[in-house]
Formats: C-alpha cells, sequence, structure tokens
C-alpha cells in the first residue's frame, strides 16, 4: 500500500501538469451536450459576430417606434412634401432624414427599421411553421414507409414541381378578393407570403427528416422502446424526434434567410406585403425607376436586405460546424 502511495506521489512530483490535465479531462468529460455546442460555436468568430448581428437587428425591428422618435424622424408613413425639391424629386439623407426620402417624403430610415420588422416576422413564422409540418410528414412517411411513404413522397414531389415564384402569383391572385382564401384563413399581404413560404419549404423540410428517420428507426434504441411495448407515437415523437433536433436547428436556420429573399421578391413583384406597410422588397421596387437620381432610396433596404441574408448563412454555417461532431474533430 505505501509502495504505490510512493510510487503516484513520485509521478506526480516528476509531472505537476499531471493533476491539471487530469481534472481538465474530467471537466470536458462532465460537460453537457448543449455546453460542449457552445463552446465549439462561440470559437467561430465569424458566426459569433453574425450572432451578434442578428440579435442587433432583432432588437431594432421590436424598438422601431422608440428608436425613430429617438432620431426624430417622422413615422413609415408620414408623407412630407416639403422634403421633396421644387422638381418633386427627393432628398438624400441629411440631419432630419438620416436616410433620405423616398418620391412621396416618407422617410426611409424609418421604412427601413419597419422593413425588418415585416422580414423577420413573414421569415420566422414562416420557417417555423415549414419546420413544424416538414418534420411530422417526413417522421411519418420514414418511420411507416410501405404505401404510407409512397403517398406522403410522391405528394411532396408534386409540391416541389411547382416554381415557387409562379405559385406566389398565383396564389396571391386568388386571395387578392376581401374575403381570401381557405376560409378567410388567408387574406392579402402577410398571410399569402406566409402561407406561399410553407408550401415551398414543407417539401424540402420533409424531406431532409424522412431521410434521416429512414437511418434512426434501424437503430437499437427504437428496437429497445418496442420490445417494451411503446406505441408507434412514442418512439417517433418521444424517442427518434429528439434526435432531429440539430438538423431541425441547422436546417431552419439555412431556410430563414432563403424566406426573406423570398418575402423581398415576392413584395418586389407586387404580390407580398402591400403598402402602405413598409417592405424591403417594395421599396426595391420602387427605387427601380429613380435609382439614377435617388441612389440611396436602393442602397439603405439594399444593404439591409444583403446584410441580413448574410448573417444568418453565417450562423447557420457555425450551427452546422458546431453540432456536427466530425466537423469539430478535424479543428
Amino acid at each position: 500500500m505505501s509502495t504505490g502511495a510512493g510510487a503516484s506521489d513520485l509521478l506526480h512530483a516528476e509531472d505537476p501538469g499531471l493533476d491539471q490535465i487530469v481534472s481538465g479531462e474530467q471537466s470536458v468529460t462532465a460537460r453537457s451536450p448543449l455546453q460542449l455546442f457552445w463552446r465549439r460555436f462561440r470559437r467561430d468568430k465569424v458566426a459569433m459576430t453574425a450572432l451578434f448581428f442578428i440579435a442587433l437587428l432583432v432588437a431594432v425591428a421590436i424598438l422601431a417606434g422608440p428608436i425613430i422618435k429617438l432620431v426624430g424622424a417622422p413615422g413609415p408613413n408620414v408623407q412630407q412634401t416639403s422634403a421633396l425639391d421644387d422638381f418633386g424629386l427627393p432628398s438624400g439623407p441629411s440631419s432630419e432624414h438620416l436616410f433620405g426620402v423616398d418620391p412621396i417624403g416618407r422617410d426611409v430610415f424609418a421604412r427601413v427599421l419597419y422593413g425588418a420588422r415585416v422580414s423577420l416576422m413573414v421569415a420566422l413564422i414562416g420557417t417555423g411553421l415549414s419546420v413544424i409540418f416538414g418534420s411530422v410528414l417526413g417522421i411519418i412517411a420514414g418511420f411507416y414507409r410501405s404505401w404510407v411513404d409512397t403517398i406522403i413522397a410522391r405528394s411532396l414531389d408534386v409540391m416541389l414541381a411547382f416554381p415557387v415564384l409562379l405559385l406566389g402569383l398565383g396564389l396571391a391572385t386568388a386571395c387578392s378578393g376581401e374575403n381570401g382564401c381557405a376560409g378567410g384563413l388567408i387574406q392579402p399581404g402577410l398571410s399569402v407570403v406566409i402561407a406561399i413560404i410553407v408550401l415551398a419549404n414543407t417539401p424540402y423540410v420533409a424531406r431532409i427528416i424522412r431521410g434521416q428517420v429512414l437511418s434512426l428507426r434501424e437503430k437499437e434504441f427504437v428496437e429497445a422502446s418496442r420490445s417494451l411495448g411503446a406505441s408507434n407515437t412514442r418512439i417517433m415523437f418521444r424517442d427518434i424526434l429528439p434526435n432531429l433536433v440539430a438538423p431541425i436547428i441547422v436546417y431552419a436556420t439555412l431556410f430563414i434567410p432563403a424566406n426573406i429573399l423570398l418575402e423581398a421578391a415576392l413584395s418586389f413583384l407586387g404580390v407580398g406585403v402591400q403598402p402602405p406597410t413598409a417592405s424591403w422588397g417594395d421599396m426595391l421596387s420602387d427605387a427601380v425607376s429613380i435609382f439614377d437620381v435617388a441612389w440611396w432610396f436602393m442602397f439603405f433596404p439594399g444593404t439591409a436586405l444583403l446584410l441580413t441574408v448574410l448573417a444568418f448563412n453565417l450562423v447557420g454555417d457555425g450551427l452546422q460546424d458546431a453540432l456536427n461532431p466530425k466537423g469539430t474533430k478535424s479543428r
């Protein structure tokens, strides 16, 4: 007993850093998966910067009203003819209008801030609904397979065959009446854009989740749950679904910027968010005809759209690296 203790003391005396190494290994193994994920993610400085920008953008969108009052700018729909020159052309950036005004005298700064609110609202709600519907369809198709999988998979293929913009134009035209569509559930404006996003993204989410479930259903933990008498519903949503959280988060983050661009494209074509509601796509559409004399009217909403989409893409890449063990091993 004393000989073993003496050898241990001698070993630690020769290598005083051994205690730190052992304690370091224990601290790493004691971390939860969430802590390990955050540790890997925060090493990515680019993704952290993009995440900070997104947090700032969300705060600006929520506090758009107080910010506008703080800088002394008029509301997003207030028309000031005094901001136009003698020829009726809009004035550029100034101390009164930080981003200038549009052709009818509305403050571009205020409209960019409120446009951020619309873009984030449409993208987050549309992506959330797409993830929910797509996950449910993908889990059911991948778990049951056979004729259930065939029906769902072929239906998804049919949905994927429709061009998104043409689908948006058709749905917006069909729902342009006072009563909207689907018994009044889909109304012109935000509801139409969200419905288009859901119809466009749900098939992609469902196919991704279906592929994951086809692999997970053959794992040992599923067989163990089935041997214990667990129902199919419990296996799907209590055993398999938690293992899909990582890919769902990654793909949802990557879908958000695509949906922001889709909302901007639909508004640019005149079938998205309806005036006078501020939208970056609608502002870009209005700026096309006067870009040569009012560069600021396209520059500021275009820059906001570019930075927002870029930030979400960078965060999505960072999440994918942080949640992928193979990628972290190579670092």
